[in-house]
């Protein structure tokens, strides 16, 4: 796939396509209809999504649930949202799980939990090991295999009365007058007490907790799943709370490093599950990381493995229950079979899927927002027709961009405040391709007008392809965005290229 043309040129021109199979129609129109009003209704939020009929099995889950990862790393829009709602909602009488979501979530709590008789990243161990060792005394506690006199306690202790969400759960846990049954009088927390009385006592009930697993675990397996860490992930560029920020997210790597090497042995299935940004991860710095490598995953698509799982989504939208269609079967139910014409006369020509990735970062996100899009427009029409046509795709295309741009503001804005603006920047220059001194240029410039709170534009183009907004351009036409090329570095002395999918909502070559 790499030798497709997904790089756009600066003389493409779009024509209207003749649909050489206009006349066939792989599903009848009825049938399509459903079909567009079906996957029009698919969701972005994978929370939100029937994840029982559209969860695509890929081979890391097997490996996370084996309890042989525990670092699920990757983009935004990749799937780790998915991945983590199937974790949570399987129907096995020996699995029980909990997702800890830190959306919204007071982070100043854990942070104030610091051990500070240690530095950076081991203040935060102690504080992660309890909401993991904690929840799942919570689950034991709902466990018919745990002893008896043991599960009672632990059902006084963390079902009775228990808390609905993650801080007020940690607010109870921490009071000084909780599980006195399990800790005893001589572990409390709470009250007036010194932070340093305050975090032995956390100490004593890690210890404690430790002790009861140890002990108490049967054969059933336990995962305890972290995800949306990033809600703390903002004002990044302050020295004071990146330090924190990285510190406690590396504390938590660690404490789950330290809990699987705990509980490693045989029958003693406690398995913390980490999801984390890829760009958030590559933040840390830690002399363990490379350790770490043993239990990650990071979730890569290709166009290939995007494929498998468009087969995988059109199919089940078809018929939940039905057989999974090859790409080519499942993807003609829905789009036309002629090519996207392109530039000099419409002599150089795109299949729709190439059409639609070169917009894209590989994402399963992207694409089910891509194919979303042009369902509505189907749907909505007031003259229905039997495929999406290239006509279609071409109009879906600008909504598209301006999601895509959307998307990445979204990301990039706790890092880089200003990224509306420095979008503006890049509106300006008016070229798909720039050198570096053509951007800084212009940066510098605006930097006098406005009130850029980032003053370095090198900085500003490092972030700008960590998160593939930009890439090189390479000789023989070659683009190079990290999305792709994982490895590739930004090389100040080839030619910059702005994504293609971004073109429409930046107005470049408008």
């Amino acid at each position: 796939m790499d030798n497709l043309p997904y790089e756009i040129e600066a003389d493409d021109i779009y024509l209207d396509e003749v649909d050489a199979d206009a006349s066939a129609e792989p599903l009848k129109k009825d049938a399509f209809i459903s079909l567009c009003e079906e996957i029009s209704d698919w969701k972005l939020e994978a929370k939100l999504e029937d994840n029982n009929r559209y969860f695509f099995h890929i081979n890391e889950v097997q490996r996370i649930e084996q309890g042989k990862r525990s670092f699920v790393i990757g983009r935004k829009g990749c799937g780790k949202t998915a991945i983590s709602e199937y974790l949570c909602n399987q129907l096995d009488p020996l699995t029980f799980s909990v997702k800890l979501t830190f959306k919204n979530f007071p982070f100043n709590e854990l942070y104030a939990l610091k051990d500070s008789g240690y530095t950076g990243s081991h203040q935060y161990i102690t504080v992660w090991k309890f909401l993991i060792y904690s929840h799942i005394c919570q689950l034991m506690a709902n466990n018919q295999g745990i002893e008896s006199s043991v599960r009672e306690k632990l059902h006084r202790a963390y079902i009775e009365n228990q808390a609905p969400t993650l801080p007020r759960r940690l607010s109870k846990w921490l009071d000084r007058d909780f599980g006195l049954e399990i800790f005893g009088v001589g572990v409390t927390l709470g009250g007036n007490r010194k932070d340093e009385e305050t975090q032995a006592s956390l100490i004593g009930r890690v210890n404690k907790l430790e002790d009861i697993l140890l002990a108490s675990l049967d054969d059933a397996k336990y995962l305890i799943v972290f995800d949306e860490l990033d809600e703390d992930y903002k004002n990044i560029t302050d020295q004071d709370q990146f330090d924190k920020y990285t510190s406690l997210i590396t504390g938590l790597f660690k404490a789950t490093q330290d809990v699987k090497s705990v509980f490693g042995g045989a029958k003693r299935n406690v398995l913390p599950i980490v999801f984390l940004r890829d760009d958030i991860y590559e933040l840390i710095q830690d002399s363990d990381k490379t350790k770490w490598n043993d239990l990650k995953i990071e979730l890569d698509w290709d166009a290939e493995r995007i494929k498998k799982l468009i087969s995988f989504r059109i199919s089940r939208a078809i018929d939940p229950a039905g057989p999974i269609l090859t790409f080519n079967e499942a993807w003609h139910k829905l789009f036309s079979k002629s090519d996207l014409r392109l530039g000099n006369g419409g002599k150089k020509s795109l299949h729709s899927f190439d059409f639609i990735a070169r917009s894209t970062h590989l994402r399963p996100r992207d694409f089910i927002q891509y194919l979303k899009s042009c369902c509505e427009q189907v749907v909505s029409a007031d003259e229905r027709p039997s495929l999406i046509s290239p006509k279609i795709i071409r109009k879906v295309d600008t909504a598209f961009s301006n999601y895509l741009k959307s998307e990445l503001s979204d990301e990039i804005h706790g890092i880089v405040p200003d990224i509306y603006a420095i979008f503006d920047i890049i509106s300006q220059l008016r070229k798909w391709s720039f050198s570096v001194k053509e951007f800084t240029d212009s940066y510098n410039r605006q930097k006098k007008v406005s009130n850029l709170k980032e003053k370095d534009p090198v900085f500003v183009l490092q972030i700008l392809f960590l998160f593939s907004v930009i890439g090189n351009h390479w000789k023989g036409g070659r683009e190079m965005f990290r999305y792709k090329h994982k490895e590739h570095r930004l090389n100040f002395d080839d030619p910059i290229v702005v994504h293609r999918g971004l073109f429409k909502a930046l107005q470049i070559g408008i």
